[in-house]
């Protein structure tokens, strides 16, 4: 560290030093020891921020609010090197940590901290690579950066669905998209990631040359160390077809209907398709997003959609980042919110119309609990997206599993109903869960990214998570990213 950097520092460390001489609270002094050996270690590209600064606020900020947590300090790295020093520091400190991509994740302490806010916002390159056909994406970005930069050389990659969405989190946890009837899951596209390793090594991580970090890393979740960077394969991009449609609750059979004709007809691995059962402020409605990779879909995929009277219809041919875009995902953002989930390997009308059952139910239920939005979202994929992957990955650990995962998500606005709202979603699951088990079509696992806090890594990872604590005990004997929130090993 320079001088200038020093005496820009020294108000930090001042502070710094003053909070971690609490006797009362240790877990402060050491977050404060820890951000205090930060600020003194890393170079001018990185940068440390404390509470009160606009830097720090955006760096902790997230998606929902009940996710959000007030860390000792904020640091946004700027490069492998920096980070490889702050993980020593983490390390030997054993202050907890926290590292924030997009700040998507809705379990609070996964990407939150009262401890050390790692913001990854400045890992933001996108390098095209025409001739392998893959790209370079840093992990502090969101989906629709990558789309954005990519459009001009008219190729996409498997990616979120979502406006806002982070790279890092998605891939982590194994990655929908609507894109993966045709090319499996966002992580079967993965070729290579930099990552940095609990005991501070940078390492470039590929199939050929750390076969077991690269199962671990492609779903696995953040057990494993920090990645910097992602390389992905690309594929030709054109224009698009698809958006949303808003029905009025009353035509819940008629858009259920319609479902199931589509899930016993539809083989074209072009489609994609989410159908959402709703309130909102206690008024039933059904959502569905349509896709199709294709100025136009055949005839007959998405006619019985179509032909049902809505409240409004946003649908066309359009750019993949307008597609994403046109979605109303982000009118729940700044709010309390949670994912919880159950997967199923069918379709089935008893399955939907306990959802739709459930919606209605705890919507009454939770009238007076400043409920703003109950919505589950049945995602089905063709049986042939899950043999896209040409090698095996943390998640699933069953690809002949045609497994679809169902959404549960509750948005609120006052904290003291935190706590029943994660009493509900769980019951609600069970409940779900019960019907799906008498119809015989209840999933194996669940999917990482769409997951309740406290829920098992057996229930995420099945066969494969014994493996997985192997490959964890090996590369991470000290519990470094123990520190950190997470569905651990």
């Amino acid at each position: 560290m320079n001088l200038l950097s020093t005496l820009s520092c020294l108000p930090l460390l001042i502070w710094l030093s003053s909070a971690g001489t609490s006797a009362t609270n240790p877990l402060l002094s050491t977050s404060a020891k820890a951000c205090g050996l930060i600020a003194q270690t890393i170079s001018t590209n990185s940068a440390i921020f404390l509470p009160g600064s606009s830097e720090y606020a955006s760096d902790v900020a997230h998606f929902a609010l009940s996710a959000e947590q007030n860390s000792t300090c904020s640091v946004e790295v700027g490069t492998a090197a920096d980070l490889r020093a702050i993980v020593k520091i983490l390390g030997s400190t054993r202050a907890p940590f926290a590292v924030k991509g997009g700040g998507h994740n809705l379990n609070p302490g996964f990407s939150s901290t009262s401890g050390v806010q790692l913001s990854m916002i400045r890992f933001n390159n996108i390098v095209y690579h025409a001739k392998s056909q893959t790209v370079d994406i840093g992990s502090g970005l969101i989906w629709d950066d990558v789309y954005a930069a990519l459009d001009a050389y008219n190729v996409s990659v498997v990616g979120g669905r979502a406006t806002g969405v982070g790279v890092a989190g998605l891939l982590l946890g194994g990655g929908y998209s609507y894109k993966t009837n045709q090319y499996g899951l966002a992580v079967d596209s993965l070729t290579a990631l930099e990552v940095v390793l609990p005991f501070g090594e940078v390492r470039t991580v590929t199939e050929r040359s750390d076969p077991d970090l690269f199962f671990a890393l492609r779903g696995g979740g953040n057990n494993f160390g920090i990645v910097t960077q992602f390389t992905m394969r690309t594929h030709a991009q054109g224009t698009v077809w698809g958006g949303s449609i808003t029905y009025d609750g009353t035509r819940g059979d008629a858009v259920t209907n319609a479902l199931l004709t589509y899930t016993t007809n539809n083989s074209d691995p072009r489609t994609g398709l989410q159908c959402t059962y709703a309130t909102v402020s206690g008024e039933s409605i059904v959502m569905v997003n349509l896709f199709y990779n294709g100025p136009t879909p055949p005839p007959g995929i998405f006619d019985s959609f179509l032909t049902i009277p809505s409240i409004s219809t946003d649908i066309g041919s359009r750019s993949y980042l307008s597609l994403i875009q046109s979605a109303n995902t982000n009118l729940t953002a700044g709010v309390r919110g949670l994912y919880n989930t159950i997967s199923h390997t069918a379709v089935t009308r008893n399955l939907t119309s306990a959802m739709r059952n459930q919606t209605n139910f705890y919507s009454s239920l939770l009238s007076s609990s400043s409920l703003l939005l109950a919505g589950y979202v049945v995602e089905p994929f063709i049986p042939s997206a899950y043999l896209q992957g040409k090698s095996a990955t943390a998640y699933p650990p069953n690809r002949l599993e045609n497994i679809h995962p169902m959404n549960i998500y509750y948005a609120w606005t006052d904290p003291a109903f935190d706590d029943e709202m994660l009493r509900t979603s769980r019951t609600s699951a069970t409940l779900l869960k019960s019907v799906a088990t008498a119809e015989g079509i209840l999933g194996s696992v669940l999917y990482p990214n769409y997951a309740l806090v406290g829920t098992s890594v057996n229930d995420l990872y099945g066969k494969h998570t014994e493996r997985l604590r192997d490959i964890k005990r090996r590369f991470d004997p000290l519990n470094v990213m123990g520190l950190t929130g997470g569905f651990k090993l």
